[in-house]
């Protein structure tokens, strides 16, 4: 705290010239710029550059990763056990997950756009229409009809003639609150055997006159063997790859 005074104190004090003398400075430039060709790849790449910072948002909003984590987070909280399994393991399993789900999207992608945009057959253009393709029609898939057309309605847009015509501006929101959706009903379908649990237990200790001991003690370790003698961890993930074909 002393240097980090210190250091504001010698700012405040010292004179506009003392620092700039000693400060070196940095400039960006891309030199003559007497080929457009220059500057328009310049120009690709700073765009490129951006396009990357956005992956993370493509990863949750247009993958299958968004109903996957809300529903481990329903888990833990129908299970109670606070930090177990951690967040870090459930959104690696998530991710993963993800990955196994949205492959053969990906080789879809790959074997119709990059691998021929590589090879020079198609141009750039065509390579986006056939690589936006594939995740589109996973998106379709996910999607429903109700909430496609609230955004067709908040756009004052026209129904498309076909699903494969939605601007992804309108299929985008519309597939995030679908996944909410299911991920909430997945998330619900979890929870009532455990809040089952949790009644009787609570009956249990009020009929034996045990109301100071609280429930989550003894229902806790029940809600856990329950869980691991009906193999869940299986059961969860071949019900969350199922919801996804």
């Amino acid at each position: 705290m002393k240097v980090k005074l210190l250091l504001i104190f010698l700012v405040l004090i010292l004179p506009h010239t003392a620092w700039s003398a000693d400060i070196p400075t940095l400039s960006i430039h891309l030199g003559d710029g007497n080929n457009p060709d220059d500057w328009f790849t310049g120009l690709k790449i700073l765009a490129l550059l951006t396009i990357l910072t956005l992956a993370p948002s493509a990863l949750v909003m247009m993958t299958s990763f968004t109903r996957i984590v809300i529903v481990f987070a329903f888990l833990r909280q129908a299970l109670g056990t606070q930090q177990s399994p951690p967040t870090q393991v459930l959104i690696g399993l998530a991710l993963f997950m993800s990955v196994f789900i949205m492959m053969p999207v990906w080789d879809k992608i790959d074997a119709e756009a990059i691998t021929p945009y590589l090879a020079e057959n198609i141009s750039q253009a065509e390579a986006f229409e056939k690589a936006k393709a594939p995740i589109q029609a996973f998106m379709l898939r996910q999607t429903r009809n109700d909430d496609l057309l609230l955004f067709l309605d908040a756009a004052h847009m026209e129904k498309p003639a076909t699903a494969s015509a939605t601007p992804m501006h309108v299929l985008i929101p519309s597939f995030i609150i679908s996944e909410l959706r299911t991920a909430f009903e997945i998330g619900f379908l979890i929870y009532i055997p455990f809040v089952v649990l949790d009644l009787v237990v609570a009956s249990v200790l009020m009929s034996m006159g045990m109301m100071m001991l609280p429930p989550v003690m003894i229902s806790l370790p029940l809600k856990i063997i329950l869980f691991v003698l009906v193999d869940g961890w299986h059961l969860l993930t071949a019900s969350l790859l199922q919801s996804f074909k």
